[in-house]
């Protein structure tokens, strides 16, 4: 009799592709409540965009009577897109700018503190899938899909804001408007995935990690909030008499001196053009942070095998 030798069936997380498209059926809902929030905010930023000229038309000046260059001012009150527009553009930058939270929870609690919790990924590191490839592919999928919504959401953003109206859609030093208009919101989302995925390694369970995860979320994102007007060498304007900023000055310290019987104005401040400069160290800082809560995950986990 010969004996027929038959090689083993691979294990579903081995085959190429298997292990991604176990973290896309283990996430599905996850992963659908997220398209449908991203195809919302889309359809309500296309809808916006077409609501901005009448919304600026209503926030215009106007005169009373009107004159050859100003419209009437019954007229203009009597639009209301404007307020339309203003709150539908002050919500999304709201949710754009706190995404890192939700994401952070859920990283830490149902991406990688459930699934060591109920025994999950120790089962899947016995079928051939190591614990560095499962925790990168956990990491790198999300990860992807965060950093291509996000920045298409910025994008739109950016074409609804049209001229960029103050009046309209706020200040570029305003926190919301801040986050919501530059790659420091994709840093924040994907600052949240690391330190969600080195919460839920730490603590290996659901709530706990999820609870952690916000936590240090809600920390970073205060301290960075309050130290942003640090992060880029500020202007400084000392003038005799009364010293006027323009709007858009991001007015850092304020102060008035009388020397020698002047008043001497004093006014630390980040003009407009310092927009760039701020979101990008405030990028590096937070891609700082993911990168090393990344590597802390991977060598806590490298530690805790037998």
């Amino acid at each position: 009799m010969t004996a027929l030798a038959t090689a083993p069936a691979a294990a579903p997380g081995t085959r190429r592709g298997g292990l991604l498209l176990a973290v896309g059926r283990t996430h599905r809902a996850a992963l659908v409540l997220s398209l449908m929030a991203l195809a919302a905010a889309a359809v309500a930023l296309i809808w916006l965009h077409s609501l901005g000229d009448e919304a600026r038309a209503g926030a215009s000046a106007c005169a009373t009577p009107p004159t050859g260059r100003l419209p009437s001012c019954a007229v203009v009150d009597a639009i209301n897109a404007d307020e339309t527009y203003r709150d539908g553009m002050s919500a999304l930058a709201t949710a754009l700018s706190l995404l890192m939270f939700p994401v952070a929870a859920w990283a830490g609690g149902a991406l990688i503190g459930r699934e060591l919790e109920n025994g999950t990924a120790p089962l899947a590191w016995t079928q051939s899938v190591s614990p560095a490839r499962w925790l990168a592919v956990k990491l790198a999928a999300p990860a992807a899909l965060l950093t291509a919504g996000t920045v298409g959401l910025l994008l739109l953003n950016d074409w609804a804001r049209g001229d960029g109206d103050p009046n309209l859609v706020g200040d570029w030093y305003d926190p919301d408007a801040f986050v919501s208009t530059g790659p420091v919101a994709v840093a924040y989302a994907l600052a949240g995935l690391a330190l969600g995925a080195l919460a839920g390694l730490v603590w290996r369970r659901a709530l706990p990690a999820a609870g952690v995860a916000l936590a240090a979320s809600l920390l970073l994102y205060n301290a960075l909030e309050r130290y942003r007007e640090k992060l880029w060498p500020a202007v400084t304007r000392t003038e005799a008499g009364t010293l006027e900023l323009p709007r858009s000055a991001f007015q850092v310290t304020w102060s008035d001196v009388p020397r020698d019987g002047v008043l001497l104005t004093r006014a630390t401040f980040h003009p407009e053009s310092h927009f760039w400069p701020l979101q990008y160290v405030e990028t590096g800082l937070l891609l700082a942070v993911a990168g090393t809560a990344t590597a802390a995950a991977f060598l806590l986990l490298a530690r805790r095998l037998p």
